[in-house]
Parts: structure tokens; sequence; C-alpha cells
């Protein structure tokens, strides 16, 4: 069995290993330190890069040069389809957090993989869907709730590891960076942060780790509005 992204990615899982060493063979192994730049806004690329380890955050820059976190990718996601398959340029920018290996596609290369496994173009396609409905419900969340409340909703979407009746999650990014994700400042994700503290709603600990004691009563204050 092919030990690479080509066979852990969801959008190649289903190919015999045959296959999956064809895919192999067009794929670019690509390495990256933490901080490292994947690719930046008008880089004149047409590549798939598929995630096979580490995390990729994937972020725009605003007027002043502020980041604005768009989403963080994990092992099997991919970005770069919009250069892809529209042939425009991309307008945001990804970085490794942490080590990171990637599979990339050229757009030639991928373009022959869908005619010849239509299957992979129904799974990409699937994948985008699946992001653009998340955008869409993100964008409603923030016009549509405040702070805490999209913060409990963003908590209880990360995974969780569960005992004695308390789910911790581990945010998968800065305080500063969830901020940005959530369209609000570091100082206002504090005050929320302390504000489910004091509802006994969860209990922020030591680096990055949330647990949350109350998962029903932050699903409520999701569901509120």
């Amino acid at each position: 069995m092919v030990d690479s992204c080509v066979s852990r990615v969801p959008i190649f899982a289903d190919l015999s290993v045959q296959d999956q060493q064809r895919v192999e063979e067009l794929a670019r192994p690509t390495y990256l330190r933490a901080g490292e730049s994947a690719y930046g806004a008008h880089d004149d690329l047409s590549q798939l890069m598929v995630l096979h380890t580490g995390r990729l955050k994937v972020f725009r820059l605003s007027a002043d040069g502020s980041e604005q976190l768009i989403r963080v990718l994990g092992p099997g996601d991919f970005t770069g389809e919009t250069s892809v398959f529209t042939g425009q340029r991309s307008d945001d920018y990804a970085t490794a957090l942490g080590e990171c290996q990637l599979c990339v596609f050229r757009h030639d290369d991928l373009e022959g993989l869908i005619r010849t496994h239509p299957e992979i173009g129904l799974k990409l396609l699937a994948r985008v869907s699946a992001r653009l409905s998340d955008t869409e419900y993100r964008l409603n969340s923030l016009t549509s709730r405040d702070v805490e409340s999209r913060l409990a909703d963003y908590l209880l979407g990360l995974s969780s590891t569960w005992r004695g009746g308390v789910a911790t999650v581990i945010l998968p990014v800065a305080k500063k960076d969830v901020a940005s994700l959530l369209d609000t400042t570091p100082e206002s994700l504090s005050r929320a942060l302390k504000s489910l503290e004091r509802q006994g709603l969860i209990v922020v600990g030591a680096g990055l780790s949330v647990s949350i004691t109350q998962s029903d009563r932050l699903q409520q204050l999701v569901d509120q509005l």
C-alpha cells in the first residue's frame, strides 16, 4: 500500500493500489518548515496542494497588513483549487504551522487524473461545496451572533477528548488567530473566554487547552439566536 497522501486522503482513498501508485508518480512531494510559505497572493501558480502531514493556515491580508484567518488545513485537506479550476491567481496566503508534508499536483496532471478517474473530480467538488457551505454558515454567524455564541459554536466544532463527562479541546491555532477567524479582537475573545468560564461552561487550561464542562448549556447558547 502506498504510504503517502495519495493513500491517506479522501479524494484518493477509493482508488486501487495500482491507481494510487500511478497518482503517486504525478505528485511532487513538498516539505515546509514552520512559518514557511506554501504560496502567496497573486503567485503565478496553478497547482493543487494536498496536505499529508502537519497543518497549514490560509489567510488574507487586510489593507492595514493584519491577517484575516480563513481556515486551518489538516491532513487530507487541500488548497489551490481556485487557481487550478478557474485559472485565476489566488488572493490569499498559506503558511505552515509547524513542519508540513504536501503532495503537489500541476494543473495538467490533475486534469488528466480527473479525466481518467472522474470520481476524483466529484470528490473534489463535494469538498469544495462543503467548504462553501461552511463559509456561508460562518458569514451568517458573524452577522447574527455575538462573540460569546460564535466562540461557543467554534469550541463545539473542534475535535475533543472525553473524560469524566468533560470534553477537552485544543485550539488548533494561537488565540489571536482564533479571534481573527471569529472576526473579533484578541481582547474581545479573551473577555468571551472569561465570561464562559465564569458561567461554568468551560475551563481554560494551560496553553491552548479548553475543557467544556457544560456542553448542553454551551449548545443552548449557540441555538438561542
